[in-house]
Order: C-alpha cells, then sequence, then structure tokens
C-alpha cells in the first residue's frame, strides 16, 4: 500500500506541473481583459480576508456582513494561518482558537471530534454551509482543500436547524478565481508521513466566462501509535461560470479516499494514574494489525448560484449530494484482567456503513430602506434528508499482554451483539433574518421554524426497536450592537437551539417520545477593528443552558433514561488577530469555563471534558527586507487546563502546555518550511473513555517544500 500510494504522490505532483502548467498560461492571456480581473476581486475576495485577519464571514449571518457587525462571536482560522503551523488535520487547525478544544482524545485519523463551548461539535459541522451528517464513519475534512473555518460560538439554529447550544464549525472550499495560479508541496515529517499536494486554477482558455481549480492530497504515513496508519487520496475539482457581475454558478465537487487506523485505549492505571509507577508509551498498539482494517470513502457534488434581479433583490440557492461508504474493523481495550494485571481484556468491532445525504438551501435576499431605516432581510426554506444502512457487530478478542504483546491472536466467534439499521432523518426549515440599521445602530433579528422526522428500525439480537419521530419547534436570535466611528463595537445577543433526540431508545419512562433538547445564550461582549491597521480583537461574555438533556435514573434497582438531565456553562473569551507590523502576526485567545451539570444523574459534577482555563499564543515574523528578506521564524504556546474525563468526574486529567516553533525562508516562487509541535515531547492523556485513555500527540517534525507560479 505504501508503495502504491507513493507512487501515486509522485504522479500528482509531476503530472499535475506538467499537465496544467500550460493550461494556467493560457488562461492568464484569457483573463487579461480589466474587468473580468475585477470580477475576480468582488467574486472570490467577499470575506476580506488579509493575511491572519479576517473581516467579514458568511457563517454568522448567511449574509456577506462584516465581522464587526455579527452580534455573535465568530473566529476564523485563515489560509495563511493553517499553512504558517503546516496543520495536518481540522483539529490541529482549531489548536489555536478561542472557546473550542481542539482535539479533545487526541489525533484520531478517522475523525475530528472538537468541544464548542462545553458541547460536542461532532454534529454540527458545516461544509460550504450545508450540514455534514454523521454516525461512527465521520468524513475527515482534509484542510488542504479549505480556504478557511469559521467557528460561529452560541446557539446557531436560528439559520441552521437543528444543532447544540455550543456552536458549529463551517469549513469553506477553495474556489476558482479568474486568475492563473498553481502550487505544488512536497512535505516529510515523522511517523514516516510523506505527502504531496497540488492546487491549480485559472480560466478556461476557450471561455473567460469560465474559471476551474483542481486540488489533490496523496498521503502515506503514520502516527506515533505503532500500526496506526493515516492514508489519504484527495481530489477537489471546482468550477464557476460567472456570465455577469449580476449571475454566477459555482460547482463543488470532491472525492475522498482513506485507510485510518484506529488508536485503542489504554489502561487508565497505566496512563493517568502512572505517577511513580508503570507508563505505558505512546507507541504502544493494543490491536492487531492483522484484524484492523478501515476504509473509508467520501464524495459529494454540488453547487452555489447567484442572481441579481436588480439593486434591491437577489436569489442564492445552494444544495449537495454526498456519499459515505466506511468499512471498518478493530479490536479494543475494555478492560484489565482480573487475575492478571499486566493482560489488558480486549474486544472486538465491525461496522460497515452507507450513508447518503442530500442538503437544499434556498435564499431571496432584500436590501432596501423603509424611512429613516435600512434593511438587510434574508428570507430562506432548507431541506435536508440523511439515509443510513448501517451493520454493527461486537465480540470477543483474545487478551494481550501491555508489556509483551502478541499479535495475530485469535478473534472469538459469534459476536455478543449484532445490529442492523436502516434509516432516514428529515429536516425542513424556513428562516427570516433582518439586520435593521439606524446611524451607528445595528438590529439583527431572526426567526425559524423546523419540522424534523426520523423514520428508523434497528434490528438486533436483543431485540428490534422502530423509531417514527416527528420533532417541530421555533428558535431565534435577538442581537444588537452599536458601531463607533473609531472601531468599537459593543453588542448584545439573546438566542436559541434545539436538537432532536435520536437512536436507539426513542421513548421516555412511562411511554412517549423523548422531547428536543433545548439551548438559550445570552451573550454581550466587544468588538475592535482598529482604524489604520489590520487587527481585529474580541472580548465575549455569556451564559449558556442546555435542557432535556438525557440522563440516567435508577428505579427499582433498573436503570432508564430520562430527560432530567441539564447544562449550564458559563464564561468568557478574548481573541485577538492582528498583523502587527510588516511582516509580524499575532493569534491570541484566552477561554474561562464554568461549566456544570446542574440536573440529572451527575448533578453539581462538572461536564466531560470541559476545562475551566484553557490559552494560547501565536506570532510569526517574516524579514521584509534586506539580505534576509524572505526569512522567518514563528513559535507558539498551547495551554488546556485540568478537567475530568467523564461526567461522574471519575477520572481527573491534569492540564498540559506545550511549546510549537516554525522556521521558513521564501525566496521567488520557491518556500521551504520546518515545524515542530510539542518541542518539549510533554507527554499528556489528552481524553478518556469507557474503553480507555489516549495520549495527545508527542513532538511531531514536519518539513515542506513549495513551489507557486
Amino acid at each position: 500500500m505504501r508503495e502504491r500510494l507513493g507512487l501515486t504522490m509522485m504522479s500528482l505532483l509531476m503530472g499535475g506541473t506538467a499537465a496544467f502548467h500550460p493550461a494556467a498560461a493560457r488562461a492568464q492571456d484569457a483573463a487579461a481583459p480589466i474587468e473580468l480581473e475585477q470580477i475576480d476581486i468582488q467574486g472570490q475576495r467577499t470575506d476580506g480576508t488579509d493575511g491572519y485577519v479576517a473581516r467579514s464571514s458568511t457563517a454568522g449571518t448567511k449574509t456577506d456582513t462584516p465581522l464587526i457587525e455579527v452580534p455573535q462571536s465568530i473566529s476564523v482560522v485563515t489560509r495563511d494561518q493553517m499553512e504558517a503551523r503546516a496543520v495536518q488535520s481540522v483539529g490541529q487547525a482549531l489548536d489555536y482558537t478561542a472557546g473550542v478544544l481542539s482535539q479533545p482524545f487526541g489525533t484520531d485519523p478517522r475523525f475530528d471530534s472538537p468541544i464548542i463551548r462545553g458541547f460536542s461539535a461532532d454534529n454540527s459541522m458545516y461544509l460550504n454551509g450545508l450540514k455534514l451528517m454523521r454516525e461512527a464513519g465521520t468524513p475527515a475534512i482534509d484542510p488542504y482543500g479549505l480556504e478557511r473555518i469559521d467557528v460561529v460560538r452560541g446557539p446557531a439554529s436560528v439559520l441552521y436547524g437543528q444543532g447544540n447550544p455550543g456552536g458549529l464549525l463551517d469549513f469553506i472550499s477553495k474556489r476558482p478565481t479568474f486568475t492563473t495560479f498553481g502550487e505544488v508541496q512536497a512535505e516529510a515529517g515523522s511517523f514516516d508521513r510523506y505527502t504531496g499536494r497540488f492546487d491549480i486554477g485559472g480560466v478556461l482558455p476557450d471561455n473567460a466566462d469560465i474559471a476551474y481549480r483542481f486540488t489533490g492530497v496523496a498521503r502515506d504515513g503514520g502516527t506515533q501509535t505503532d500500526h496506526v496508519d493515516d492514508n489519504r487520496l484527495f481530489f477537489a475539482p471546482a468550477l464557476t461560470w460567472q456570465p455577469s457581475t449580476d449571475t454566477s454558478l459555482t460547482v463543488l465537487a470532491n472525492i475522498q479516499y482513506d485507510q485510518s487506523g484506529t488508536p485503542v485505549g489504554l489502561p487508565v492505571q497505566y496512563t493517568v494514574d502512572a505517577d511513580g509507577g508503570l507508563r505505558l508509551p505512546r507507541s504502544l498498539f493494543l490491536g492487531d494489525p492483522d484484524y484492523d482494517n478501515s476504509n473509508r470513502t467520501f464524495g459529494s457534488v454540488g453547487y452555489e448560484f447567484k442572481h441579481r434581479f436588480n439593486e434591491t433583490w437577489e436569489f442564492r440557492q445552494n444544495a449537495r449530494y454526498a456519499v459515505l461508504d466506511w468499512d471498518y474493523n478493530s479490536l479494543y481495550y475494555s478492560a484489565l484482567s482480573t487475575t492478571d494485571p499486566l493482560v489488558a481484556e480486549r474486544g472486538s468491532s465491525d461496522n460497515s456503513e452507507d450513508q447518503q445525504t442530500f442538503n437544499l438551501d434556498s435564499q431571496l435576499l432584500g436590501k432596501f430602506d423603509t424611512g429613516a431605516f435600512s434593511h438587510e432581510v434574508l428570507i430562506g426554506v432548507d431541506y435536508r434528508r440523511y439515509s443510513e444502512s448501517n451493520s454493527t457487530a461486537f465480540g470477543t478478542a483474545s487478551p494481550i499482554n501491555i508489556l509483551f504483546p502478541i499479535y495475530n491472536q485469535p478473534v472469538g466467534g459469534t459476536p455478543w451483539y449484532t445490529a442492523d439499521v436502516d434509516g432516514t432523518i428529515a429536516q425542513t426549515g424556513i428562516y427570516a433574518q433582518d439586520q435593521i440599521r439606524l446611524q451607528n445602530w445595528l438590529l439583527t433579528v431572526g426567526l425559524r421554524h423546523d419540522w424534523a422526522n426520523t423514520d428508523s428500525t434497528s434490528l438486533t439480537n436483543f431485540g428490534d426497536t422502530e423509531q417514527d419521530q416527528d420533532d417541530s419547534a421555533f428558535t431565534g436570535r435577538v442581537g444588537l450592537t452599536y458601531l463607533f466611528d473609531n472601531g468599537i463595537a459593543p453588542y448584545f445577543n439573546y438566542s436559541t437551539s434545539f436538537e432532536p433526540v435520536i437512536g436507539n431508545m426513542p421513548t421516555q419512562l412511562g411511554g412517549g417520545a423523548f422531547q428536543p433538547m433545548e439551548g438559550e445564550q445570552v451573550e454581550v461582549g466587544v468588538k475592535y477593528q482598529p482604524v489604520g491597521w489590520n487587527g481585529f480583537f474580541t472580548l465575549a461574555a455569556y451564559d449558556l443552558t442546555q435542557s432535556n438533556v438525557l440522563s440516567s435514573q435508577l428505579i427499582d434497582g433498573v436503570s432508564y433514561e430520562t430527560q432530567l438531565g441539564e447544562i449550564r456553562v458559563r464564561g468568557f473569551e478574548f481573541t485577538a488577530v492582528a498583523g502587527l507590523a510588516d511582516g509580524l502576526n499575532l493569534i491570541a485567545n484566552y477561554t474561562y469555563m464554568n461549566a456544570e451539570i446542574t440536573e440529572g444523574e451527575y448533578a453539581g459534577n462538572r461536564p466531560a471534558n470541559v476545562p475551566e482555563n484553557m490559552a494560547n499564543l501565536w506570532l510569526d515574523y517574516t524579514i521584509p527586507s534586506g539580505q534576509l528578506a524572505g526569512f522567518g521564524f514563528g513559535g507558539g504556546v498551547r495551554f488546556v487546563g485540568d478537567r475530568y474525563a467523564l461526567d461522574d468526574n471519575s477520572i481527573f486529567l491534569s492540564s498540559n502546555t506545550l511549546f510549537d516553533a516554525a522556521i521558513h525562508y521564501e525566496k521567488g516562487p520557491f518556500k521551504a518550511q520546518l515545524n515542530v509541535n510539542n518541542i518539549a515531547d510533554e507527554t499528556y492523556v489528552a481524553g478518556c473513555g469507557f474503553f480507555g485513555c489516549f495520549y495527545g500527540d508527542g513532538r511531531t517534525v514536519i518539513g515542506t517544500l513549495s513551489y507557486k507560479w
């Protein structure tokens, strides 16, 4: 497999340069007219990004609104930020973001599972504004295919429908730009990690109204855990047709194939509780390389259409069809042997998932005045349908010695649990939003109504379950901002969310379907966009609550699921991103979260994986002129405070402080870069669950060579 991926990587690099460079030259000639370059600037740089600093986002309002005018906390991880830190995953891209615990279980090449304001974002991830649905086999988005990542903190159901109150992530794909460009990269890193990339775009030679972009990645590599690979093939073609300034159609597609292993959990006794005793190494693999296997294919195709009728009204429509096919076998750690504390008991897990998702979001945008008030009105209807056909089997496996593991041992015969699930989840929502201006005041109000249906059948060897559940809910947001002329903007926000309860236990004690979980948040803050230099700062305080949370209740010795749970998170955040001087860039964040389970089984405890304090700082400097022009270096520090691994607060995870560094040199079209993360090679446990504990990444070194034209 390594040889095949290696040859593919070389083909992408060499073939990409040879095949596309002449076409790029012809496309440059086709794009020469001045008016076409103006179309490109307006259509492709509407985010206002300047290096590390983004000035606008569509994620907060579904309109192209300056960040300072959105009455809610939003962070943007720009393309330049990701390149400066040579990020390998979405989790790493979010390492320097306020309010986000980016990798609560360490690096897992199968998927990313960040936590935003104390709530899991597993089911709150979007690609170009359309939701990514998931079960176990979620797609792992490749950061090289992204232009930016928008992080919306706080409830966002008013625009996006069902979701948790912590916030959401919106991954924005690279798009055609009506300019000729190209880039190829070769990268090598720790654990025999080799990657090739290309990103090429231009204008079609015979049609100056159509621009293209092709982005690709081929990776063959391991991880810090033995026998856990992280191999990938990724290709994303895109086309934009823009016959006039009033009409545009962008088609976005991608295909991704992953062979990603599973880090197996390790006993808490020899990781978290190993002070002064036996500590297991990060490289230890308690699975079986002859049994563990993961093959995942994710593909999607969609479009973004815009047409402006006149100076007042514009129609927009975004759509995507996505498929995911995942075959997965693994062994997992279950407990230490009761007869030998150096032997780990294991089980087997076999999964097969076939998932399909269709998203459609249609919008009408109007801009007009009524007397002294100016309005930007958004009216929309969106529809989402997700279907799945999944099979799962859990069985037994031979135990393994944690000091002298012997692989290729027998895996049990008849599984003790099997399940076949077929079902659909559909949601239809209508929403309206108005951004009302009066001099320096900006009032943002929105209201949405959703209808959600879950229809599924689960066939298990313990019995069958059918779920046919309909939920509906109103959600809303009201925010008020005052825009001072000096760039200071205080704001207030109240917003709500809802999240239906779905799964294999659809009814509560006494009968009846579970009610949707509900969230609400009050947020106050101030944003500052300096006049005359490149920077953006936010200070926010919030009070966030989710009710109707599932909780276990013991009745007559039997445990039942009830909706008596409630979680409350109060906190504040400071974010800063700036170009302090020519060549000097800054990212700084501080997060405080006072989180508590206020009702339910573990009332009074702190929710799992929610630290009270987090902070990070990154500085990067490139010498702008002189004999050393183009030479630069950077460094950062990341702090994650103490937290508990489980809601019962039985496992305490100590804080960790990690240091990163980068050195780079750019001359003409060439750039060489070296990044080192966790310089001190600190050993720390990132998270624990019912299947053991997982280390965070140790020291990793990544070298990158790039050529651009």
